[in-house]
């Protein structure tokens, strides 16, 4: 895969993760010396950049060279200022509450700066590789965030939600959708179409003018399915997921009040409706990148400065656009690989309502907008990840630490949402669902016995 970041006047053709060849120069006493732009790019550490300094465009090339010392002793005067490390007595404070917060922020701010300096780079190199290493990062605290949330009890951790927001750790009332739902109700004179008009002229239409974070309803829906369209660039599979989730949904809607939802808002609404619309405007975003060409020609090569402008904007889209290819039906293993992604999809926006429901956090709360931000941005690097990994022929392999991070944050929300629900949930599963899920898990393991012994058989058969 070529690289094609910023890279210079010309598309620089080097491969992510590619260290290159030293050009060995040799001196007069007989010893070999390496030319100096090729030790820069080897003491930066970066696998992106692979490319000489010479390479990159006059513009630019500030921004790829190496100033982490710099950055120390900038980030020491920094910490000796906020900390009042030379004058204790101007910094004192009498609330203990308010000076381990700060030094709770403090030692974040540190670790991210590590992050953004030294943390290993991705397979993403736009817009700069450091943005990705600061995503790391941030994914780091926040799983380090959650296993001390896992060690507390259920009322001490909705009581430690107020250090991140005020607002929290107070009791909330859960909605529920599927009180009344009937289309047509002959008894309402004045609008016997009144749930339809409710759910559509009021939720989402007061979502969409009076929510400041836009977090719920039509335009959430869409927004979300549109970017998972552009991460998975597979129509199928997702249609896969918008079906599955309502599947998920409908069973665990014993549970979780607000999943209780009319058959003619999962199906009409939400899957014919939203996720539709979403998931269509995603691939056709996907064709568009996909149909472009991509040769980059640095800044300084623009002829006016409408062409640097756009040159700068075009450093926020892709560098280049690959085609994640699944084959789900490749094999059974391929199948069983691909059908993983899709279950840690779906725990991922299952707890959303589980840890919304456990720790108290209403849906329009910043909290829930910040965790569905990280997410997106962890899942972006993931995805390129796990795809590469699916693809790669070499017969021992290791996920990306993106991938690694995704399933491990996973892992520990679940957890959670496990823990601090116990006694949650009075109501047992109905029977009809347990036979439900018992009868798709036993046919899915004998079609994947089926399919493995038909591949064997015929295998052996082209030995013979």
């Amino acid at each position: 895969m070529y690289d094609t970041g910023t890279r210079g006047e010309e598309p620089c053709r080097c491969f992510i993760g590619f260290k290159p060849r030293y050009h060995e120069l040799m001196e007069p006493n007989g010893h070999r010396r390496l030319r100096r732009r090729d030790h820069l790019v080897q003491e930066n550490g970066d696998p992106d950049l692979s490319c000489s300094i010479d390479e990159l465009d006059p513009w630019t090339a500030w921004a790829y060279k190496p100033r982490t010392i710099s950055f120390l002793f900038v980030g020491a005067c920094f910490l000796i200022w906020a900390s009042g490390a030379l004058d204790p007595e101007s910094n004192k404070s009498g609330d203990l509450v308010t000076s381990v917060k700060r030094g709770v922020w403090a030692m974040i701010a540190v670790f991210l700066t590590y992050c953004l300096l030294q943390a290993p780079s991705t397979v993403l190199t736009r817009p700069h590789p450091a943005v990705w290493r600061l995503v790391h990062g941030m994914a780091v605290v926040y799983l380090v965030a959650l296993t001390f949330l896992l060690f507390q009890t259920r009322d001490d951790a909705r009581q430690f939600m107020k250090f991140l927001h005020p607002d929290l750790g107070v009791e909330l009332p859960e909605r529920s959708y599927g009180a009344d739902c009937r289309i047509y109700i002959p008894e309402n004179p004045s609008s016997r179409f009144k749930n339809v008009y409710v759910w559509i002229f009021l939720h989402n239409l007061n979502a969409l003018l009076y929510s400041p974070s836009f977090t719920s309803f039509s335009l959430a829906h869409i927004l979300g399915w549109w970017g998972k369209a552009i991460l998975i660039r597979n129509q199928p599979l997702l249609w896969v997921l918008s079906t599955g989730f309502e599947f998920m949904e409908l069973t665990f809607r014993h549970m979780l009040p607000n999943f209780n939802e009319c058959w003619w808002d999962s199906i009409i609404l939400d899957i014919f409706t939203c996720n539709w619309f979403g998931i269509w405007a995603g691939m056709h975003t996907v064709r568009y990148f996909d149909g472009r060409t991509y040769e980059w020609v640095g800044i300084s090569r623009q002829p006016n400065i409408i062409g640097k402008v756009k040159r700068t904007l075009g450093q926020f889209t892709p560098a280049q656009w690959d085609k994640d290819e699944w084959h789900p039906l490749l094999g059974p293993w391929r199948f069983i690989q691909v059908l993983s992604l899709c279950i840690v999809f779906l725990t991922v926006e299952l707890n959303t309502f589980f840890l919304k429901f456990c720790l108290w956090i209403p849906p329009r709360n910043p909290v829930i907008v910040y965790r569905l931000i990280l997410w997106w941005l962890i899942a972006i690097p993931t995805i390129r990840e796990y795809n590469l990994y699916l693809q790669d022929r070499k017969p021992v392999k290791k996920v990306g630490a993106f991938c690694w991070l995704s399933l491990a944050i996973c892992i520990i929300e679940l957890l959670i949402c496990i823990k601090f629900g116990h006694g949650l949930y009075p109501k047992p599963m109905p029977q009809w669902l347990v036979v439900f899920w018992l009868s798709m898990g036993s046919t899915l393991v004998l079609f994947l016995m089926i399919w493995s012994w038909k591949l064997q058989r015929s295998y052996q058969k082209k030995r013979r």
